[in-house]
């Protein structure tokens, strides 16, 4: 799989956003979320969520439509599709 590309927009004391962008065929990589977070897509997709036992779910993305999420959550993030994925990630500090 290819690395996703990422490129933080806003860094402060109080949250931290990162644009994503996954092209087809790539991934975040696994990893653990750290802080509480919000996930804004700026287009509508698919993405594919592979648990750290190896459990694959499919999440649906709706452009503008957000969702939040608690810190603890451990995943890689795939795009197993043929367009390019697009969110930003708000991570709340606390």
């Amino acid at each position: 799989m290819l690395a996703a590309r990422s490129e933080v927009q806003v860094d402060n004391e109080l949250v931290r956003v990162t644009e994503w962008r996954l092209a087809p065929g790539s991934a975040t990589g696994h990893h653990t979320h750290g802080m509480d977070y919000v996930i804004v897509p700026v287009v509508a997709g698919e993405m594919t969520i592979v648990a750290p036992g190896g459990e694959r779910s499919k999440a649906q993305l709706a452009a503008g439509k957000s969702y939040f999420r608690k810190a603890g959550v451990q995943h890689d993030v795939l795009n197993e599709t043929s367009t390019e994925i697009v969110f930003l990630e708000i991570e709340l500090k606390p």
